[in-house]
């Protein structure tokens, strides 16, 4: 790429930022709504209720209980203070959208992204693209974006640090063996996480009709198709089974797995990821 190729690039990304960061804070706030006070006791300092002592309690609160007859227990707020690295598929097949009112499923992917990192940075975690360092506090999702923007990383094929988490989100519509061996590792090493799999909704019905030509979008050259219904059934048996072995692969990791369309709001999919990352229902 030239100079002026460069430069052009960078200054179109620049200006994608502002809004985008706006963006992915208004989703981030609307869900922390949807799920302020859903709380649950774990280790914490935060103060969340007493209740009554059961055997092998062991934080028995003996102020409390000198106020009553009975023993209580003070229970504290679970708290995940931790890094929670985030990756988005930079492939070419992800810049690609079946009508112009809907979202590419990288600029889907990339408010996730976002807006996961805003609601997490609230919480006072640290967030982290694989390969760089976690940014926390303010300033932190400015920084993030900047990077998310220009990111082009393979799915990380190296441990991550303990006590960290890992979210993948992209189409997941090739064959499956690289994401298998990067979880694996993950899970090796005791990470856990979430994969968001991010499509066009065309991709799940194959919509068209008659005769279609579909452009590869990654080198595969050109498919002249002459009747697309005829081969919907098969092509939706495939993605069928292409679905199901990423939620075996998920699974065996031990990785949550959030289903998400271009055509539903971001939110859905980020209250779905928040309580998937929290072991909760949506």
């Amino acid at each position: 790429m030239t100079l002026a190729g460069r430069t052009s690039r960078a200054e179109a990304l620049a200006a994608r930022l502002p809004p985008l960061l706006v963006e992915a804070e208004r989703v981030a706030e609307t869900v922390r709504q949807g799920v302020h006070g859903r709380r649950r006791v774990g280790t914490g300092e935060s103060f969340w209720q007493f209740r009554p002592y059961t055997a092998g309690d062991a934080r028995i609160d003996w102020r409390q209980s000198a106020k009553s007859d009975r023993v209580y227990v003070r229970e504290t707020e679970w708290e995940a203070a931790q890094t929670v690295y985030l990756w988005r598929d930079p492939s070419e097949s992800m810049a690609w959208t079946a009508e112009s009112s809907r979202p590419t499923k990288r600029m889907r992917a990339e408010l996730l992204s976002l807006a996961l990192a805003a609601l997490l940075l609230k919480g006072g975690e640290r967030v982290a693209l694989p390969g760089s360092s976690a940014v926390g506090g303010r300033g932190a999702l400015e920084r993030l974006g900047r990077s998310l923007l220009t990111d082009s990383a393979a799915m990380p094929s190296h441990p991550l640090p303990r006590h960290s988490s890992l979210v993948l989100i992209g189409d997941f519509l090739d064959p499956l063996d690289d994401l298998a061996a990067s979880l694996q590792v993950q899970a090796a090493r005791g990470i856990g996480g979430a994969i968001v799999q991010l499509l066009d909704p065309a991709e799940v019905s194959l919509p068209w009709e008659g005769r279609v030509r579909f452009h590869g979008l990654e080198g595969e050259g050109d498919e002249l198709v002459p009747r697309v219904g005829a081969v919907r059934d098969a092509y939706q048996d495939a993605f069928v089974a292409q679905t199901q072995a990423l939620e075996r692969t998920a699974r065996a990791a031990g990785f949550a797995i959030v289903r998400h369309t271009t055509d539903k709001p971001p939110q859905d999919a980020l209250l779905a990821l928040h309580a998937a990352m929290r072991g909760e229902r949506a």
